[in-house]
């Protein structure tokens, strides 16, 4: 089955995440600079998680918001 990105916001937290699993003890994590967390799978070093701090006051400084990671985005069909 692909892999489905999963956008979520915690406005107490002002973290935006962008998951393709649901976070697990396991994971590691390593800081990506500007405030952006990644949550690795431990066995394959593959990003799983993206946390972005701060991120409703990031949306205030910019007009538009660069993630330092590459991104292969596919169509995976109806849901």
């Amino acid at each position: 089955m692909p892999e489905v990105l999963t956008i979520t916001f915690d406005r107490e937290g002002d973290i935006l995440h962008i998951s393709k699993v649901r976070p697990y003890p396991e994971q590691e994590s390593e800081e990506l600079g500007d405030d952006v967390i990644a949550r690795l799978n431990p066995r394959t070093g593959d990003i799983e998680d993206l946390e972005v701090l701060f991120f409703s006051t990031r949306l205030l400084r910019k007009d538009i918001l660069e993630l330092p990671i590459k991104a292969d985005l596919k169509l995976v069909g109806a849901l």
